[in-house]
């Protein structure tokens, strides 16, 4: 990537407590890759919806607008990290991300949450996300942690 810094730190934002602590970690990283925050939310129909457009859909896009920006308030309160943008994205969330990551110097998304309806959990989405994202991410643990049992376990055999 050209401009590392230039492309910026993509975090995957759906109001869950995940989310908000993969925020406050994308603002531990800004400084050390001289990036910004790129808060990206994505909503799609739920299922039920299949086959058409339903009235008021707008307010899936409004609904998905304000998680996002509460969970920005959440992590940071009044002292937004410099640069920082929200943006809502019509998307399935694992999709919308790789394809942000395309530009992104890191991807940063929480472990578990839900994409907007409860019934969708962010397990899946942060899975897609380490397999086909276009640069390094991050995926963090609803308590702020970065580990997994996976890689305790690894270690306990060496």
């Amino acid at each position: 990537m050209a401009n590392e810094a230039a492309a910026g730190i993509v975090v995957g934002v759906d109001g869950s407590e995940g989310s908000v602590e993969a925020l406050r970690w994308a603002a531990r990283m800004a400084p050390v890759l001289g990036a910004r925050i790129r808060a990206v939310g994505a909503w799609e129909y739920p299922p039920e919806y299949a086959g058409y457009v339903p009235i008021g859909s707008d307010n899936f896009d409004e609904i998905t607008r304000k998680r996002a920006e509460a969970a920005v308030r959440e992590a940071f309160g009044d002292d937004l990290p410099e640069g920082l943008t929200t943006s809502v994205v019509f998307g399935h969330p694992s999709r919308v991300l790789v394809e942000e990551s395309e530009d992104a110097a890191m991807l940063v998304v929480g472990r578990r949450g839900h994409g907007g309806f409860r019934g969708l959990l962010l397990g899946s989405v942060s899975a897609a996300c380490v397999s086909h994202a276009h640069c390094p991410v991050l995926v963090i643990h609803e308590d702020g942690g970065t580990r997994s049992e996976g890689g305790e376990k690894a270690r306990k055999r060496r």
